[in-house]
């Protein structure tokens, strides 16, 4: 635990990275599991065509070293002080690059792009998918195997790496090239991020990235070869998949000047998950941030969804592995962020007071749906829309309306998870910046008619991953330690009576629900183009 001075010990320190999708944030995190230390940086989309988004792979690299080397500086202690690091990534956003040389064959494409969509379109509706549907029926008929189930209602999405990458292969001389001559490597960000900091030593992701990049069998544990044999995707170029806590080897000391352990490597929304401690089966965390990820523990039993969730990987420790079901809306603070361009407010905080300044919406509706609308109803042609507009209709209705969208997702999230999964729930936690609004909150508790925790802080990907790795050196001792250091923060219980200025209670909001769901519908197959 560091060096003896004096009869002293050194104070040690664990270490996470969390790579978003606007930001690159670090944090220092002492026994606490208080933040000592942070640093962050932003990180630059490119746009090369009209629907691409991609990242480049070395300012993403750059930024990583930057903002490590700034957190452990803001706490003022030496890097040797740091006893091991954890990191969290975006899901989905890829590249390859060369085995021998490191270098990067292309951008990285993010999960956002939308160059694999006519291609997931022409897959989706080909005669072989309608076949493998039609077989999987069959089979699901004759065993009851709930993965027969999943593989006759399975439909491909541009969020998953799949297309994305058969399309990578088909369009790259260089990536062809490499793969004939077995010297192509696939990764997702950790998966580069780990190749770079062991200098090519360490080619490795771990289950919780790889169970959602949609090539995955996650009831195999394994990368699915009927997939790769399916849409042609050669084996030879996918890392090898390790434990969530694994101990992927050490950073080069060339880099920070010491090497540190790496402890762990964690998708963000399942970080997220177990930086809110949700362990046990039941637990439900909503992160809202750019858009909404829901998630339920569903335990040792990865879950088959008929209405658009999906299992992932939570995360795999020793030989525990936990599952989750996800369920997601894409456009959660893409929808604040647009109000706000429109001036419809200045700051965000202003928001929660212009809700409750007004009794009710005015019988206006806002469909939350720049980017299609995503389970239970899964139709990408959705369009946004503001509906029930009179001459009465002022700002404040609208912004109502828009965070009233924002709670009624939720419940529509929820709800499918409740019919989905038939799992009891133990606790909601929320987290994301979308979360520190409290009239979304307090509606969100009231819809669930169930008790809804805050945390303090909204970094729960980067905790997540801190707390995995922190374990694994025995920097914290048990899960319920870290239940116990967890800081509760705000709790919204449902609100039974009418309390002044706060809203109505739930059985008052059945008609609102029920006119914004005839709006979902209305917005629904907006755009039909071929």
């Amino acid at each position: 635990m560091g060096s003896q001075r004096n009869g002293f010990r050194k104070e040690s320190f664990i270490l996470s990275v969390d790579v978003g999708t606007t930001s690159i944030k670090c944090h220092v995190y002492d026994k606490e599991a208080k933040i000592r230390g942070s640093c962050t940086t932003k990180v630059v989309p490119l746009y090369p065509e009209v629907g691409q988004v991609e990242m480049d792979p070395d300012a993403l690299w750059k930024g990583f070293i930057t903002v490590v080397k700034g957190a452990v500086q803001d706490t003022g202690v030496q890097m040797r002080q740091i006893e091991a690091l954890g990191i969290s990534t975006q899901r989905g956003t890829f590249t390859t690059w060369d085995r021998k040389t490191g270098e990067p064959f292309h951008n990285f494409i993010s999960w956002q792009d939308q160059r694999a969509a006519d291609l997931v379109k022409s897959w989706n509706r080909s005669w072989t998918m309608k076949a493998i549907h039609g077989v999987m029926k069959v089979l699901y008929f004759l065993t009851r195997q709930k993965r027969s189930l999943a593989a006759s209602l399975i439909v491909f999405s541009t969020q998953h790496v799949t297309f994305r990458l058969v399309w990578a292969l088909t369009h790259y001389k260089q990536v062809c090239k490499a793969v004939a001559e077995g010297n192509c490597c696939f990764g997702t960000i950790d998966t580069w991020l780990l190749f770079k900091l062991t200098k090519g030593r360490v080619f490795a992701t771990d289950y919780s990235n790889a169970s959602a990049t949609g090539i995955f069998d996650s009831y195999q544990m394994c990368w699915s070869g009927f997939l790769c044999s399916l849409v042609s995707l050669p084996f030879s170029i996918f890392p090898k998949v390790e434990n969530t806590g694994h101990d992927f080897g050490s950073t080069d000391s060339s880099i920070f000047g010491v090497s540190i352990p790496i402890m762990s490597v964690m998708a963000d929304q399942q970080a997220a998950m177990f930086g809110e401690c949700c362990f046990d089966v039941g637990d439900v965390k909503i992160t809202m941030g750019t858009g909404t990820f829901m998630n339920i523990n569903t335990g040792s039993k990865p879950h088959t969804s008929v209405a658009g969730l999906y299992p992932v990987v939570g995360w795999k420790i020793g030989s525990e592995v936990v599952y989750l079901a996800e369920g997601n809306a894409a456009d959660t603070g893409t929808a604040i962020k647009w109000a706000q361009k429109l001036e419809l407010f200045s700051d965000v905080q202003d928001t929660r007071d212009m809700a409750y300044s007004v009794s009710d919406s005015d019988g206006v509706c806002f469909v939350p749906s720049f980017s299609g609308l995503q389970a239970p109803l899964n139709d990408p042609k959705a369009c946004a829309s503001f509906m029930g507009l009179k001459p009465s209709t002022t700002k404040c209705h609208l912004v109502r309306a828009i965070l009233e969208s924002i709670a009624f997702r939720n419940k529509q999230l929820y709800e499918t998870m409740l019919r989905e999964t038939h799992i009891p729930i133990t606790k909601i936690r929320v987290d994301g910046g979308v979360s520190s609004n409290d009239f979304i909150m307090q509606l969100t508790a009231d819809l669930f008619g169930r008790k809804v925790a805050r945390p303090q802080h909204n970094e729960m990907s980067c905790l997540g991953a801190g707390f995995v790795a922190g374990l694994g050196v025995g920097f914290w001792k048990t899960r319920e330690e870290l239940k116990k250091l967890q800081i509760t923060d705000d709790l919204f219980s449902p609100q039974v009576g009418h309390k002044e200025g706060f809203g109505n209670p739930i059985r008052e909001y059945t008609p609102i629900l029920q006119s914004w769901e005839r709006a979902l519908r209305r917005s629904m197959n907006w755009y039909n183009k071929p």
